[in-house]
């Protein structure tokens, strides 16, 4: 009587040592994001609370198919890597292959136990038991899932293993173990099913994420400008938004980005496409003609005016009218454009019949309106009324990532016109193309492009082919001290061996006989200089 009393109050000791237990371990893992920082820490709840050591969390590798070590308590990363085990092979084999727990009384009398980590001395061995129970994950069946019904299927993921010391009557203790053990395993299944769910959404997202920027990116891009950058990107986003309205735009930034051509893309992408789109640079008329060539006028309006003529209000009709350098008119015509532009209707010059104004306007600057406005030489009514929808161009030193795609295009277009066979642009030149400020901008690049085709006689666009002012301090905005001489050679052997290489598809030795130097000495200037010949190798 009295030793079911005093059996019973341990059984519950052992109970509530096991609920605690749970506890932690589930608590662990419900929180957990990653895995195997939550397999850690539950096996060591295990070694803390249950006296269970050696705690290993083996998972099958799906492209070997093989068990690896997951997470192993008080293991090394060279122990880890050598508990690699087939499905089969040994008491962890043997517990995956079959679905079942393995109990293991003496680990040092059991042929099966193969020890392959090495964390087992000879004494811990004839002490210790081992219990290995298989990890188990519910998978949904496809085919029955194809049928409309949803059916569950289980499938060995991988085995939860402890050592464990027990007294002489271990078998009841035993038992309750590997019950306890079982949970646990169903608990990590859960965790690894929850943890690569999440995982697989995520990638999923990302991958979702990345095809529509791709389409974004293609949606967006304008065919004829050529641009990569993000800077271009929010341009191009900003043409396709407003294309297909009739909202004025203006255009502004530095001379040379490309104002004139993403006028042309507004018109092309509208549905004023098919209509005139016509241009008038307002900079290159004086004030008595540039009124005649915008509003026209009519016979014998002013001396010279010997018939009617349309101005360019007429011609775009339907259409878009760019006006570039819209900075540059006079209070007069400033005048008369705002009354264009409020009333939609305009007269020729000497004419009485009002005309409509059925046009699209873009017009563009590289002036600071807002403080022409200040200084009242534009006036603040024409301003807002042309500011409807501005889109800021940036210069090309803000789009660096663009200037190889640009010179790429610059070459082989004026390869083809100019009959030469220029097939790239050297490193020294890119790097040249890349320091340098285009002040210019987009036409400068192309101007400086041309040039080098023509001068060139080689295959490769190189540095000595750029203009001078590409290879000046100042046009890079270098203000230190000037390279030495040693420096100097440094960079032109680098460059001088990256083209070798380059040519010789990566080849040490083919690119030593071409610069007519010994394999030894190639190889010690590669390694000096950071050089890795595999990518310039063609794959």
């Amino acid at each position: 009587m009295n030793a079911e009393a005093g059996a019973a109050p341990a059984d519950q000791k052992i109970a509530m040592q096991d609920l605690s237990c749970l506890y932690e371990i589930t608590r662990n893992l419900a929180a957990a994001t990653d895995l195997q920082e939550a397999l850690d820490k539950a096996v060591a709840i295990l070694a803390a609370m249950k006296k269970m050591e050696n705690g290993t969390v083996t998972i099958v590798n799906p492209l070997t198919l093989e068990l690896e070590i997951e997470v192993a308590c008080g293991s090394t990363a060279a122990a880890r890597k050598k508990g690699k085990y087939k499905l089969g092979e040994g008491i962890t084999g043997r517990a995956v292959a079959s679905g079942e727990p393995v109990f293991v009384p003496c680990i040092g009398e059991e042929p099966l136990f193969l020890n392959r980590t090495g964390m087992r001395s000879e004494e811990q061995k004839r002490k210790s038991s081992f219990i290995c129970v298989p990890i188990k994950a519910t998978v949904e069946n496809e085919a029955a899932l194809s049928e409309g019904h949803v059916r569950a299927q289980s499938r060995c993921i991988g085995a939860l293993s402890v050592d464990r010391c027990y007294g002489p009557d271990f078998g009841p203790q035993a038992e309750q173990d590997l019950r306890f053990l079982t949970i646990v395993s169903a608990l990590i299944a859960q965790t690894v099913h929850r943890i690569q769910s999440v995982s697989r959404e995520k990638d999923a997202l990302r991958r979702e994420n990345q095809q529509l920027r791709r389409e974004l990116s293609a949606k967006n891009r304008i065919e004829e400008i050529i641009g990569n950058s993000s800077r271009m990107q929010e341009v191009f986003a900003m043409v396709h938004r407003v294309a297909n309205s009739n909202a004025t735009v203006l255009l502004r930034g530095e001379s040379g980005t490309g104002k004139s051509m993403i006028a042309k893309a507004l018109h092309h992408n509208s549905g004023r496409a098919k209509k005139p789109f016509v241009i008038v640079n307002c900079s290159a008329l004086p004030e008595t003609l540039l009124e005649s060539e915008l509003f026209g006028h009519e016979k014998g309006a002013f001396t010279g005016a010997v018939e009617r003529k349309m101005g360019r209000f007429e011609q775009a009709q339907g259409g878009t009218l760019f006006l570039d350098e819209i900075g540059e008119i006079s209070n007069a015509v400033q005048v008369k454009l705002l009354n264009v532009i409020q009333e939609r209707t305009f007269q020729r010059l000497g004419g009485a019949e009002l005309l409509k104004a059925d046009i699209r306007l873009v017009a563009a600057t590289n002036r600071d309106l807002e403080a022409a406005v200040r200084e009242g030489r534009f006036r603040e009514d024409l301003y807002y009324r042309l500011n409807v929808f501005p889109i800021y161009l940036p210069p090309l030193r803000e789009r660096r990532t663009d200037i190889l795609l640009l010179a790429d295009y610059f070459l082989e277009q004026y390869s083809r016109e100019n009959s030469r066979k220029i097939e790239r642009i050297s490193t020294s030149a890119i790097d040249l193309l890349i320091k340098y400020h285009w002040p210019g901008n987009v036409r400068e690049l192309q101007n400086c492009m041309e040039r080098a085709v023509l001068i060139c006689d080689s295959s490769a666009i190189t540095s000595v082919h750029l203009p001078p002012t590409l290879q000046s301090a100042e046009s890079v905005g270098g203000s230190g001290s000037p390279l030495s001489f040693t420096q100097a050679v440094e960079n032109f052997e680098r460059d001088l061996i990256i083209e070798a290489l380059k040519q010789c598809n990566g080849n040490q030795t083919k690119a030593a006989e071409r610069l007519e130097t010994s394999l030894r000495i190639i190889n010690y200037k590669i390694h000096n200089y950071g050089i890795e010949p595999k990518q310039y190798k063609v794959k």
